[in-house]
């Protein structure tokens, strides 16, 4: 295990500023995900790290000791790429194998290390395979076993899953998880899947315009977003207009008066995730104190285990709201109307500027 450390580091292309200032720490076998959407500077970060790019400034270490002027192939870091990267005319033992025969390892500890790799990510019994008699999920864990088996300090994944299909990468998420876990190897993982990030890690480093927005616990960074860009890229969130008249703050849509919530001067903006907004029924009870708004369907789309209601208010205002199936609720027609409620401590406010700051 190893920790990492990322102090200022920059990153241009021409004119085009791909990593600004970038301070980032690691700790020691924790699983740290990049995510962004694409051009963010994830991959750029991760590949910086690898030696893959030189950096314009700024330093990087690894367990203290700087690594930003090695070559790539003595940072002792390894990495697993988007398209498995395996040899195609090397059986699955040999590409496992590839790395230590490189570095001169003896015939005897190569045999053992990849013998308990292979059991590690569950292939012992296709070790004579060739990578074309491999599926995509088995292929993607060659290349896993090809990265650990030279037991790096640190473990650089490239959207590793990126090709495989839906149920394939929720299924190999948990494995890649596992493995990490009980190596207790230190990972730097990217993905621009939000899903993804939040079951996988440790930390979560949103990424965007090359500059971290929020690094933090998943849990924080769902429930806590620094930033609106944050919030709207993690996730799904309703946004709703606030007006201020002297000290009174009130929902453009519903009139309700959230003055004590706001603990801000100036413009601010509300937010509100599709789960926390319940759709009231005739046989529905309103509990006391939340905060009640009229609306109409837009569309209701049933996905099984859940239904999303697209609504509008009569503000002109869009709402999504995700709730269990509710037969009533999926048969109403269009424009009929509904009434949304929630609870005033399910609501966030950011400052009313672009990508605002979150207000406390």
């Amino acid at each position: 295990m190893a920790s990492v450390e990322i102090t200022g580091l920059r990153k241009l292309y021409g004119d085009v500023m791909a990593l600004s200032d970038i301070t980032v720490s690691i700790p020691s076998g924790a699983f740290y995900t990049l995510l962004g959407p694409s051009g963010c500077g994830k991959t750029t970060l991760l590949r910086t790290i690898a030696g893959f790019h030189a950096q314009n400034s700024g330093q990087i270490a690894i367990d203290g000791t700087p690594i930003e002027d090695m070559p790539a192939h003595k940072r002792d870091v390894a990495m697993v790429f988007q398209d498995y990267a395996v040899f195609p005319h090397l059986s699955v033992r040999d590409n496992v194998a590839f790395g230590l025969k490189q570095r001169k390892v003896n015939r005897t500890e190569i045999a053992a290390r990849v013998a308990e790799v292979l059991d590690v990510v569950q292939l012992g019994h296709l070790a004579d395979r060739m990578p074309h008699e491999l599926s995509g999920g088995q292929q993607q864990r060659v290349g896993l076993a090809r990265a650990i088996v030279v037991r790096p300090k640190v473990l650089l994944m490239d959207e590793p899953l990126s090709n495989l299909d839906a149920k394939l990468r929720v299924d190999l998420r948990a494995e890649l998880r596992r493995i990490q876990r009980d190596l207790g190897i230190t990972t730097v993982y990217v993905t621009h899947d939000q899903e993804e990030a939040l079951a996988m890690s440790d930390i979560v480093c949103v990424m965007h315009g090359g500059i971290i927005q929020q690094a933090a616990a998943p849990i924080d960074i769902y429930l806590r977003p620094a930033n609106r860009f944050v919030a709207t890229f993690v996730g799904a969130n309703n946004f709703l207009a606030v007006t201020r008249e002297g000290n009174t703050a009130t929902l453009v849509s519903g009139g309700a008066d959230i003055t004590q919530l706001i603990r801000q001067d100036g413009p601010v903006v509300c937010a509100m995730r599709p789960e926390d907004v319940r759709i009231l029924t005739t046989s529905s009870s309103t509990p006391k104190g939340d905060i009640i708004i009229p609306a109409r369907i837009r569309e209701i789309s049933f996905i099984g285990r859940e239904m999303e209601i697209f609504a509008e208010t009569d503000a002109g205002e869009h709402i999504k709201a995700v709730s269990r199936p509710d037969p009533g609720i999926v048969a109403l027609p269009e424009h009929s109307p509904i009434t949304l409620a929630i609870r005033p401590a399910d609501l966030s406010f950011f400052i009313d500027n672009g990508d605002g700051a979150r207000v406390p």
